[in-house]
């Protein structure tokens, strides 16, 4: 089960957030998102845990909930899963929408 992790301090590490959840149960991975993208590397304030079963991740959130880090307030919730619809490669642009079919306008005189 992903469970996702809200509104973290700066500071937390990884394995601080694996301590915490460990008493819980088998912690598979925890990644704390981070700003690699754009060049500063500084972490973000969410991240994610993956348990081992479903009933696990239940008691985490159950027993982390409200739980203050680094003097924050976390927030936990299920993380849902990725659909498995396909990306869409572009957003379609307006003039391909109506390249396809000639629009005749009918003017009316009166």
């Amino acid at each position: 089960m992903n469970i996702y992790i809200g509104n973290l301090a700066i500071e937390v590490t990884e394995d601080e957030l694996r301590k915490e959840f460990s008493v819980f149960g088998e912690v598979l991975s925890v990644i704390i998102m981070s700003d690699k993208n754009i060049g500063s590397g500084q972490s973000r304030i969410y991240g994610y845990v993956e348990m081992f079963s479903k009933t696990e991740g239940v008691t985490a959130i159950a027993g982390l909930e409200g739980k203050i880090l680094k003097n924050r307030v976390v927030c936990l919730v299920e993380a849902l899963p990725l659909s498995g619809k396909k990306k869409p490669t572009g957003l379609p642009c307006r003039s391909n929408r109506y390249s396809k079919r000639i629009v005749k306008r009918k003017y009316q005189i009166t």
